[in-house]
C-alpha cells in the first residue's frame, strides 16, 4: 500500500476515534446530569434512611439481647427438665419400694387373718363339742326324767284311743 492511502486510512480512523470520543463525552455529560438529578431526588431521603438505619441497629441489638435471654431460658429449662427427670426417677423408685412393701404387708395380714379365722373356727368347734354337746345331753336327760316323772305322776294308763293314736304317730 502506498503512503497516501495509508495516510487517508489513518486520517479516517483518527476522525472515527474523534467522533467516538465526542459521543463518549456527550454520554458522560448525560450521565452527569442524570446523576445530579438522582442525587437531588435522593438527598431528601437521606435523613429518613439514616433514622431507619439507626432504628434497625437498635432493633438488631434488642433481638440480640432477646436471643441471649432466650438461650439462657432454654438452658435453665434444660436444667429444670433434667432435675425433674431425676426427681421423677427417685419418686418412681420410692413408689415401687412402697408398693412392694405394701404387697408384703398385705400377704402377712392375709396369713394372720387366715390363722385367726382357723383358730376361731377351732375354738367354735371345741366350744360346740365341749359345751353344747353336754348341754344337749343334759337337756335330753332332763326331758326324759320329766317325761318319766309325768308318766309316774299321772298314774293312770292311757286310754286305748290315745294309745292307738300315739302308736300311729310312731308307725
Amino acid at each position: 500500500m502506498n503512503e497516501t492511502t495509508l495516510l487517508y486510512v489513518m486520517a479516517a480512523f483518527v476522525i472515527i476515534s474523534a467522533i467516538a470520543l465526542c459521543i463518549q463525552a456527550g454520554m458522560l455529560a448525560g450521565m452527569y446530569k442524570t446523576t445530579k438529578a438522582l442525587q437531588q431526588a435522593i438527598n431528601p431521603l437521606l435523613p429518613k434512611v439514616e433514622s431507619l438505619v439507626e432504628k434497625t441497629n437498635v432493633t438488631v441489638e434488642q433481638i440480640t439481647e432477646i436471643t441471649t435471654r432466650a438461650n439462657e431460658i432454654v438452658e435453665s429449662s434444660k436444667d429444670i427438665l433434667d432435675s425433674a427427670k431425676r426427681q421423677l426417677a427417685v419418686v418412681e423408685d420410692v413408689v415401687g419400694d412402697a408398693a412392694g412393701r405394701a404387697k408384703v404387708q398385705m400377704e402377712r395380714v392375709e396369713l394372720v387373718l387366715d390363722d385367726t379365722l382357723s383358730r376361731a373356727h377351732e375354738t367354735v368347734a371345741v366350744f360346740h363339742d365341749g359345751v353344747m354337746r353336754p348341754l344337749r345331753e343334759i337337756n335330753g336327760l332332763a326331758a326324759g326324767i320329766r317325761a318319766a316323772l309325768a308318766a309316774l305322776a299321772r298314774g293312770d294308763r292311757p286310754t286305748p284311743d290315745r294309745a292307738t293314736s300315739d302308736e300311729e304317730m310312731f308307725i
